[in-house]
């Protein structure tokens, strides 16, 4: 029996098809290569707001580097007193995920091939697939190393493609010349694009289109809503709200009465609505560092040393993204997996290392009280301004600069001859 076919896109060659009568759709293959790999959508030709993200990203790129490793399960994390920043899709099938604290990851997957991070090999990694994005669209949203949404409104007439073919050619670019396999989210916002994303993993391509986004929501838990962590979810639990379609059968003023902005967001989203644009200026929001501890540790003075490097680290990185700290934020966790996290605002923007280390002190005075143990130290840059505003001179300046001088000079013997050329001591 034959039976009618929706828009066709070959996730391998990119080559797309319309309408046709042809065998049925399990027995299809791509006329052009002879893939498997087809994708049926009606709204295939018409969507435009994609949400790229690369597979298990530290990972896929240690194997890449490492082909021996390919059929093994990697994690790339700290030592046994660690947590797992990463894993293979061989190590998830063990029960591991990211986070999961290292001897658990052991107990669980004791086979694993634990691999130490290379932050700067990973950065140059996500620059790279950054790089392939832009060939298509301006409009590129980081929102971290490994992910970023895209808008490709208005670009099929320049690539003589529509969006859906250009992000297929896009993954296999990527997958070929980089190594690095990424999973894509095609839909009309963000929101939505971003679910998407996650449906079909590893080496994904979903889509989620206006005619079903109602339907596609109404039986998904809260949670997927974005900006929903575990407190909202405990409220709306409460007001016997666990799934986006019992969301939009409350009334939106209620849910603002109720909630405040959170509701109206929370009514728009259950609809399917996002107004959000992808803007490529948008701004990190915070950028930070921190380690976990050879050995639990009670100390002050112990962990104030561990803060100075974390802290050169945090100011390395504003530079580098011309931005400055309107605040800094403090974090601990216990022992037994507690976090603590202590924040405070700045009175003037800063990039320096030393204002982000005194300031970090303070706020570790206030929690080191030297019976409770902490296995983690972190510093965060938040607020972040523009660079123009941080480290404005003073009338004190004869006074008070020496710091701000001396890093200026550490910061371009750096820039000449690497990161490890000067070290502080560990007395300052």
């Amino acid at each position: 029996m034959l039976t009618a076919r929706l828009n066709a896109l070959c996730r391998d060659c990119g080559g797309l098809a319309g309408a046709a009568l042809l065998g049925p759709a399990h027995d299809e293959r791509c006329a052009k290569c002879g893939s498997p790999r087809l994708l049926r959508h009606p709204e295939l030709v018409e969507l435009a707001i994609a949400h790229i993200d690369c597979d298990a990203f530290y990972a896929t790129v240690e194997k890449r580097d490492r082909p021996e490793l390919r059929e093994v399960p990697v994690i790339v994390g700290g030592g046994t007193r660690g947590v797992v920043l990463a894993c293979c899709y061989v190590a998830r099938i063990y029960g591991v995920r990211s986070a999961m604290p290292m001897f658990k990851a052991l107990a669980a997957c004791p086979d694993a091939v634990v691999i130490r991070p290379d932050m700067a090999k990973y950065r140059e990694a996500g620059r790279a697939v950054r790089s392939e994005m832009h060939r298509l669209t301006p409009l590129v949203e980081p929102l971290s190393i490994d992910e970023a949404f895209l808008d490709l409104g208005g670009t099929a007439a320049l690539h003589n493609a529509c969006p859906a073919q250009l992000l297929a050619t896009l993954a296999r670019r990527v997958e070929t010349r980089l190594g690095i396999t990424v999973s894509i989210g095609l839909s009309y916002n963000k929101f939505l694009a971003k679910i998407a994303s996650d449906l079909d993993k590893p080496r994904g391509f979903a889509v989620i289109g206006r005619a079903e986004a109602g339907a596609f929501l109404a039986d998904k838990p809260v949670a997927w809503l974005w900006g929903v962590g575990a407190a909202t979810q405990r409220r709306l639990a409460a007001d016997g709200l666990t799934l986006i379609g019992q969301l939009r059968g409350v009334d939106e003023r209620d849910l603002a009465a109720r909630y405040g902005r959170m509701g109206l967001r929370l009514a728009q989203l259950a609809r399917g609505e996002d107004v959000r644009r992808v803007s490529s200026s948008a701004r990190a929001r915070s950028i930070s560092a921190e380690t976990t501890l050879a050995r639990d540790e009670a100390d002050i003075e112990a962990l104030a040393r561990e803060l100075r490097p974390l802290c050169d680290t945090v100011a390395m990185r504003l530079k580098q993204a011309g931005l400055a700290a309107g605040s800094v934020t403090l974090k601990l966790k216990t022992a037994a997996f507690q976090v603590r996290t202590r924040s405070r605002h700045l009175a003037d923007p800063s990039q320096l290392a030393a204002t982000l280390y005194r300031t970090a002190v303070m706020l570790l005075a206030g929690e080191a009280d030297g019976r409770t143990r902490f296995r983690l130290i972190g510093i965060g840059a938040d607020t972040l301004v523009d660079a123009a505003t941080a480290d404005l001179p003073t009338l004190f300046d004869r006074e008070f600069a020496r710091p701000g001088r001396i890093e200026r000079a550490i910061d371009e013997v750096r820039s000449r001859h690497g990161a490890a050329a000067l070290r502080r001591g560990s007395s300052s």
